[in-house]
């Protein structure tokens, strides 16, 4: 599938990363825009890359990317139910509800928070659930997170922070060990809700 991000037409203010600043190099998918002064790596890596963002991603372009695959598309970043029946309406597979993991607008709703409101509209659109998947992402962190998003209606959840200081603690063996661990809280959860 193809996940194509909505929430970002421009990064937030991400302060940590600002002062973090990123300096190395990476690959060469910048090409010489480096060596000509165009790309600022002083801001983070967030503001180096940012250029390659198009503002401009709008409704009307969804036919042209449906025209240009034949892989199921879904919109990553829906922050509202009108959003998520509009992408069914548009033929699109489905939907992640995030809010970018927090780091683009202060007090955004979480994933969590719209999902009721988003699978109410998608019911009152005539959806079916076996036509289009809505996927929680952003703060998961344990199994009832996940057992709360499938009870409220997800297809499934994403996870990223745990993946990430899994990976970076323990390599390898850290995400193996998480998932056991999101595996059995999850079976303890369901056992104990009946």
């Amino acid at each position: 599938a193809l996940f194509v991000t909505v929430d970002a037409p421009q990064l937030g203010r991400r302060e940590k990363d600002m002062r973090n600043k990123f300096t190395q190099q990476g690959s060469d998918v910048q090409g010489d825009s480096e060596d000509d002064g165009e790309v600022d790596r002083s801001q983070g890596a967030t503001r180096a890359i940012s250029s390659y963002i198009d503002p401009g991603l709008c409704w009307d372009d969804v036919p042209w990317i449906k025209s240009i695959t034949n892989m199921k598309i879904l919109l990553k970043g829906v922050q509202c139910s009108e959003d998520a029946v509009m992408a069914y309406q548009a033929g699109l597979a489905g939907c992640v509800l995030s809010n970018h993991g927090g780091r683009q607008l202060d007090t955004c709703r979480s994933g969590i928070e719209v999902l009721p409101e988003v699978m109410d509209a998608l019911k009152a659109a005539g959806c079916k659930k076996e036509e289009f998947s809505v996927f929680v992402d952003g703060g998961i962190r344990r199994g009832g997170d996940i057992f709360k998003a499938v009870a409220l209606g997800a297809s499934g959840i994403g996870v990223g922070r745990p993946v990430l200081y899994s990976l970076a603690s323990y390599g390898e063996k850290g995400i193996v060990r998480m998932v056991h661990m999101l595996q059995d809280e999850l079976t303890m959860v369901m056992r104990l809700s009946g």
